[in-house]
């Protein structure tokens, strides 16, 4: 690089634990310029001869490994420079080599961003189940005051192994991973670590995925659910929430909760999917425009009595959907225990149920797939989307 590198105890300096810096001396062009190795050494464990750890020295093996790390880092730089035909000094080389302050920044940091970018987003639903995964991790770790670099696929499978002597299940194991992913990527899109700094290329969460519980029920376990009789005001909303979510192609709660009368249109129901923000559209069977009649009030303009008028900040909606979800959710419990089910009933297996009856029926996989909602979810509304009406009437005949 026609120059020269050196590592100095910088003596001049001492730190209050007593010991010196560590600095790398870069010379070109008889000019100098100093970068700090971020640790430091007593003088009495230094050979200012060689400008190396001496034997005494207690963590001789791993100064020697970063010195020569970040002296290599500098002779590729220069090296690529020479290379592209720039002209650089000891002070270009020095300012490349100083880490950015986004590679600063620690796990713990980029997750919070995440979530406060979420929240910008009035994403708040999302921006609250990142901040439980957060939490997961926290409890984890103890802290996620560390480098990306500090999380490999030991420490992904370790998280796994924890998670389930936590008894959490294989889905709630899988979508915490799937937030701390998204925190990979993130950093990844902002140049903050570098590819091999990435564990999940080697540790795939989708394997989680495969051994999760069967959330699906058959057609005449559905119909148990239809025809059942609810006994309260609360119970009769769990009941039809559910029904109208497997009738309509598994629309989810959230969709549900905001559905107006505006998104009826011609025996259809036209909406944009608050997750994704796509336009859905999809038949309205006669079981369905009951539902929608039985809350027509003339009054609310929203198709069920879960939001109103009231209800205006984002902060109101989202915890006023979280409350009623988790009443619904309850009552959908128990009357699945009452009627014996072989899963857990909540408003989430009606989903999957629309998938798997539609395609126990013979309808083709390119119209729907077992996996609606998950990773082939946008595939699958594509494919969806790109049928006439007519065919997918005839598709939805086969849902009872």
């Amino acid at each position: 690089m026609n120059g020269t590198i050196k590592v100095l105890c910088y003596k001049s300096k001492t730190l209050k634990n007593g010991e010196h810096p560590l600095m790398l001396c870069v010379c070109k062009d008889n000019k100098r310029k100093y970068l700090s190795l971020g640790i430091s050494v007593s003088a009495e464990h230094w050979d200012f001869k060689s400008n190396m750890p001496n034997d005494k020295c207690p963590n001789r093996e791993r100064i020697i490994i970063l010195i020569n790390e970040k002296v290599n880092e500098i002779q590729r730089i220069a090296l690529d420079k020479k290379i592209a035909g720039r002209d650089f000094s000891a002070s270009t080389l020095i300012e490349s080599a100083k880490p950015s302050e986004k590679s600063k920044r620690t796990v713990g940091d980029y997750f919070l961003t995440y979530i406060e970018n979420l929240k910008t987003e009035n994403r708040l639903r999302y921006a609250g189940m990142y901040e439980i995964s957060y939490s997961s991790f926290i409890k984890f770790a103890k802290h996620l005051d560390i480098p990306f670099s500090d999380i490999d696929v030991g420490w992904l499978k370790r998280y796994e192994a924890w998670g389930k002597a936590q008894n959490l299940s294989v889905s709630t194991i899988s979508t915490r991973l799937r937030h701390l992913r998204a925190v990979f990527n993130l950093a990844l899109l902002e140049h903050a670590i570098k590819s091999d700094c990435y564990p999940f290329h080697n540790y795939k969460v989708s394997k989680l995925n495969k051994v999760t519980a069967k959330r699906a029920l058959s057609k005449d376990d559905i119909r148990r659910i239809i025809e059942y009789e609810g006994k309260s005001q609360m119970e009769c909303l769990a009941i039809d929430i559910f029904t109208f979510s497997y009738l309509c192609a598994g629309i989810n709660f959230i969709d549900m909760a905001k559905l107006k009368y505006s998104n009826i249109q011609e025996n259809q129901l036209v909406y944009n999917r608050e997750k994704t923000k796509k336009l859905i559209i999809t038949p309205l069977q006669e079981r369905a425009k009951q539902i929608i009649e039985k809350y027509n009030d003339g009054k609310s303009a929203f198709v069920f009595p879960i939001l109103s008028n009231f209800h205006k900040s984002e902060v109101q909606i989202a915890n006023r959907l979280h409350k009623i979800l988790a009443k619904l959710n309850k009552h959908l419990k128990e009357i699945g225990y009452k009627l014996n089910l072989p899963i857990t009933l909540t408003t989430y297996v009606a989903r999957h149920s629309f998938a798997t009856v539609l395609k126990r029926a013979g309808v083709s996989t390119s119209i729907i797939s077992e996996s609606l909602g998950h990773s082939s979810e946008k595939i699958t509304q594509v494919y969806l989307d790109s049928f006439d009406k007519e065919q997918m009437n005839t598709a939805m005949q086969a849902l009872l």
